[in-house]
């Protein structure tokens, strides 16, 4: 019997906004699923693109940016340069012939718990119906 795939993903959350709003989803009580792996940042803006490359290499099969919604960033304008980092992100992953679709950037302020455990369930859901990540079969690490 074959066991179902449980995906990991990778979470790089805004300590003021995104990661709140994870506790807030957590304290509620809300159910959503125990792939996400979360990593707490000051801001979405410090997540290098870098990270998230490495993390798709060391075998995550998406990763996840969580930040403050564009005009709140506690840091100004913080979320505006992850919007462009990420689009170019997403640009290189399409060259490299990788699935853009195993990333995803949500704005979730700290008020929006249940917004959390929605957006954590459909990207899981995403990533199940792409299945395993594939360069955990080409890369020896």
């Amino acid at each position: 019997m074959k066991e179902e795939f449980s995906p990991k993903i990778v979470s790089f959350l805004c300590k003021w906004c995104t990661y709140t709003g994870a506790d807030l989803a957590g304290t509620s009580r809300l159910q959503y699923p125990t792939s996400i792996l979360p990593i707490r940042v000051m801001c979405s803006s410090r997540v290098d693109p870098l990270f998230v490359i490495k993390a798709f290499l060391k075998g995550s099969d998406g990763v996840l940016i969580g930040g403050c919604h564009p005009g709140d960033c506690h840091y100004q304008d913080g979320n505006y340069h992850t919007r462009r980092r990420f689009a170019i992100l997403k640009k290189v992953f399409e060259t490299l012939g990788l699935e853009s679709e195993r990333l995803r950037l949500s704005w979730i302020s700290a008020s929006e718990g249940p917004k959390f455990a929605r957006v954590c369930t459909e990207f899981t859901e995403k990533i199940k119906s792409l299945g395993e990540n594939p360069t955990k079969k080409e890369i020896f690490l």
